[in-house]
């Protein structure tokens, strides 16, 4: 049977030598991962991820996704397995902690068994500890945070804005006091490379975003909810690492996309890989102006994975892949002249109004020299991250 491309994208993961050294391999062994954002893009590959490294490395590891709808997680797990305990809540409801973080507690104390001749050892470790780290002592691995839940979607931006702050806001500071309650060893915050806003305001012709290099945002436009949201929610982090010592590590993320998108899918990225596939000419409702970074999902995986267990604790890194740096134009004449090959056409077809919430135009250039000093490498360019897809969405349409 020939290996689909999904599990070549877990092989080559669990293949880095540098992230899973055996110190790293140890942090995982018997651990729970948290996920919300489960049922979305980077959020339901982390968990297959895990869930592949689990099966590969005996890690003996649980993962519990935060959901809202179990059918989508049944849609892209199939049966769900042992290992996976599903938590069905809204992480951005005013009782989440207490209720929410109550089942996971519960979660804790049923897998938190040791191995065995651990148990003696592990009562008399206890006696020597108390609160915090007494907790710590009766758990059986570490406990890890992902927090990927967010509103994705620019039309739900522009018409829904107020539920777009809460839900980015509220959701985080619930996530984050629910792992200074249960004392997490790592949490990461996934944020998004929209928080630099427009770099041009420089004025000195460099577009580059270091992690501690910002551009303007403009208050006053309401689609500016996302990335100044985003933006407290940084801050957020910040404060809870600084006030509670919750080990917070946030990843500002580049447009990733590639093999694993998920059936739902609407965005530009899957917009155009349909277009190619289906032989139809890619139409643009802006002027493709926008600049930006690009990474595959597996990249983006082993990068969340890199800051959870070797990043440091209350900064920021850039997850994106330089090489991929385009705007949103030159991409979809790459996809009509590379990936289709020049049988389709880019056609510009723009409303006098941004009917379909689109960002303003934008210009950086995403530097991930900090993640890379970690032994991070993005591994896959643009091309071959739209032929991953492309041969995913016809591997997943033939099983169907």
């Amino acid at each position: 049977m020939s290996t689909t491309v999904l599990e070549e994208d877990f092989q080559g993961i669990a293949g880095d030598k540098t992230l899973f050294a055996r110190e790293n391999l140890e942090k995982l062994e018997r651990c729970t991962v948290v996920i919300t954002g489960a049922t979305g893009l980077v959020g339901s590959l982390l968990l297959r991820s895990l869930l592949y490294l689990n099966d590969t490395c005996a890690l003996h590891l649980t993962v519990i996704p935060v959901i809202r709808n179990e059918e989508k997680l049944k849609t892209i797990l199939g049966e769900i397995p042992a290992a996976v305990c599903p938590v069905m809540a809204d992480v951005t409801e005013r009782d989440f902690v207490k209720e929410a973080g109550e089942k996971i507690r519960k979660i804790l104390e049923h897998t938190g068994s040791q191995k065995p001749g651990e148990q003696a050892q592990e009562d008399s470790r206890a006696k020597e500890c108390s609160g915090e780290e007494e907790d710590r002592k009766s758990r059986r691995g570490n406990l890890y945070f992902f927090h990927c839940a967010a509103v994705t979607t620019s039309k739900t931006m522009v018409e829904k804005p107020v539920e777009t702050i809460a839900a980015s806001c509220d959701g985080t500071r619930n996530l984050l006091e629910t792992a200074r309650i249960l004392h997490a060893d790592s949490f990461v915050y996934l944020s998004s490379m929209e928080v630099y806003g427009d770099m041009s305001v420089y004025g000195d012709g460099n577009t580059r975003a270091t992690e501690d290099r910002l551009g303007a945002l403009d208050l006053l436009n309401v689609r500016t909810d996302y990335p100044e949201s985003k933006r407290l929610c940084e801050n957020l982090c910040c404060a809870y690492h600084a006030e509670y010592g919750v080990p917070v590590k946030i990843a500002r993320l580049a447009q990733t996309f590639g093999a694993g998108i998920l059936p739902w899918e609407r965005r530009v990225f899957a917009q155009f890989a349909n277009s190619a596939m289906q032989g139809s000419d890619i139409v643009l409702h802006t002027k493709g102006l926008s600049e930006g970074n690009y990474c595959y999902t597996a990249d983006c995986v082993r990068g969340l994975l890199y800051l959870l267990l070797m990043g440091e604790d209350g900064t920021a890194y850039n997850i994106a892949n330089e090489s991929c740096h385009t705007t949103i134009g030159g991409m979809a004449e790459m996809v009509a002249d590379t990936i289709a090959e020049g049988k389709i056409h880019v056609v510009y077809d723009i409303p006098k109004t941004n009917t379909f919430g689109y960002a303003a135009d934008t210009h950086l250039f995403l530097d991930s020299t900090k993640l890379r000093s970690l032994g991070w490498a993005p591994k896959t360019d643009l091309p071959e991250m739209y032929r991953r897809m492309i041969r995913y969405l016809e591997e997943t349409q033939v099983k169907a």
